[in-house]
């Protein structure tokens, strides 16, 4: 596993509302089955409870699906989570939670009753089998930029060396996002 950890970027004065001594976890949620927005706060909730304290979160966003586009619009938002927990236990926490919400994982980009996605934890760089860290497609899709820009502009990510204004005026995805 490689594995870096640096948290010294996430203490500067551009970082919003950091706890010391606690993991910074930066999700993105997603849901485009039933009442999405209902579903958004049910995964706040378990997220506060199993998972940490919510110390941020954006705008809710209207977002074309991404990948598989014959299906309804999504609901996301992106959180801050501070929690002792480390990665892969975060990792657990979320498929408990999804799984505890009634996701049942059936092909690639499917419509689903929620999506959580762990982007960024602290400033590490994680490679595993089961977890990437930063998510490798940030970059690339608008519906986790734009939000992500709302919460944290001017953080910087910890592979491209990018703030993520500078990422998101350079996304080449034409999807459409907005705010709810």
């Amino acid at each position: 596993m490689k594995h870096q950890k640096t948290r010294e970027q996430f203490t500067h004065p551009n970082s919003i509302n950091f706890t010391p001594n606690m993991n910074r976890i930066v999700l993105l949620t997603g849901s485009n089955i039933g009442d999405s927005q209902l579903n958004l706060e049910k995964a706040k909730n378990g997220i506060q409870q199993k998972i940490g304290d919510i110390a941020g979160e954006s705008s809710i966003y209207i977002t074309a699906a991404w990948g598989k586009t014959d299906q309804p619009d999504f609901l996301n938002q992106v959180l801050l989570v501070h929690s002792n927990h480390t990665a892969t236990d975060v990792l657990q926490l979320i498929l408990t939670i999804e799984q505890n919400m009634g996701r049942i994982r059936t092909e690639k980009n499917a419509p689903r009753i929620i999506d959580i996605d762990i982007l960024f934890f602290n400033n590490d760089i994680i490679q595993t089998e089961n977890l990437i860290v930063p998510h490798p497609l940030i970059a690339q899709r608008r519906f986790v930029l734009e939000p992500l820009n709302e919460l944290m502009s001017k953080e910087i990510h910890p592979v491209s060396q990018k703030k993520i204004a500078q990422m998101l005026q350079e996304c080449t995805d034409t999807l459409i996002v907005r705010k709810k």
